[in-house]
């Protein structure tokens, strides 16, 4: 029964993650600039989460020695993969865009080698080269809608290139003692104060005044609050459940995201897509380690978090 109650959990949570993949597409749709979202995310997700962790006695410190990892994750985790994520989304498919950000783990591999943070396994070689084989598949001339669109995928990579950066490098260098949602609570509050300089130097702050809310706005406010209660509930799925099972939540991220980009935008694929769908989900099944799950499973385009182990 209580495996049972474990994988409805874990559905609930990839469904939800998933959800906001559509909602980023929503967020840019009427022009809005990537740096103005990022800070606007990053300030509800941080006051939803600050919150959240008071009501439940967790701790909130941002002394300064903690500042270390919290910019790490920050830069790596939230600024620069969700500024390129929503660069990206302006022009591809929302299901491709979450077809893109599962290749985490695949990118993830050869760093993680690089950094000394992983043995070669042959295995594992062979998925890398399956995730690439998704990526090649993806960006031939019949899979998206437009050929041009083909131009905005290597902006899409560089987010899960970003995130596969983020968790060796604090896999290696460590939280500090933090658990894995103070960690988020400080890299959000990093990124806010990163992002708003920025937006007001480059003119994309969104101003509230005279903003009238639509489906864009309330994109951004659901996609940073469902954000806040996935993470919270995956990491309390992982306490429940273990690390190995509640990793399997990124398999549910990606086949939700497609779906719900079906169903709220309409969009169709190609069978290009969905063989690129199955060759990169066949390369992640092959590229994570067996013996270490990631604690933190990464969030969907424009959703970045920490990769704390």
């Amino acid at each position: 029964m209580n495996r049972r109650a474990d994988l409805g959990a874990l559905l609930i949570l990839g469904a939800g993650w998933g959800f906001t993949v559509p909602l980023t597409k929503i967020a840019v749709s009427t022009g809005h600039a990537p740096l103005g979202l990022i800070f606007w995310q990053t300030l509800i997700g941080a006051a939803a989460l600050g919150a959240l962790r008071l009501a439940m006695g967790k701790p909130v410190s941002l002394s300064l020695p903690l500042w270390r990892t919290f910019l790490l994750i920050a830069c790596l985790g939230t600024v620069l993969p969700n500024a390129f994520s929503y660069l990206a989304a302006r022009q591809l498919p929302a299901g491709v865009m979450g077809i893109v950000v599962s290749l985490v783990p695949v990118f993830a591999f050869p760093v993680a080698l690089a950094l000394g943070n992983d043995r070669f396994a042959w295995g594992r070689l062979l998925g890398l080269c399956a995730g690439l084989a998704g990526v090649l598949l993806l960006a031939g001339p019949q899979s998206l809608p437009e050929a041009a669109m083909v131009l905005w995928l290597p902006v899409a990579l560089i987010a899960p290139f970003c995130y596969a950066l983020e968790g060796n490098f604090v896999a290696k260098l460590g939280t500090q003692g933090m658990g894995p949602g103070h960690a988020l609570f400080g890299a959000s509050v990093a990124a806010m104060l990163i992002s708003l300089p920025l937006a007001l130097a480059t003119g994309q702050f969104i101003s509230l005044r005279g903003l009238e809310f639509g489906a864009a706005e309330y994109a951004v406010l659901g996609s940073s609050v469902i954000h806040v209660l996935v993470y919270t509930g995956y990491v309390w799925l992982v306490g429940r459940a273990g690390a190995v099972f509640a990793a399997q939540v990124s398999y549910v991220v990606t086949g939700s995201a497609v779906l719900w980009a079906m169903v709220l935008l309409g969009e169709n694929y190609s069978a290009y897509v969905w063989l690129a769908l199955a060759l990169i989900l066949g390369g992640v099944f092959l590229v994570q380690p067996r013996h270490k799950q990631p604690m933190v499973a990464k969030a969907p385009a424009g959703q970045g978090g920490p990769a704390a182990r």
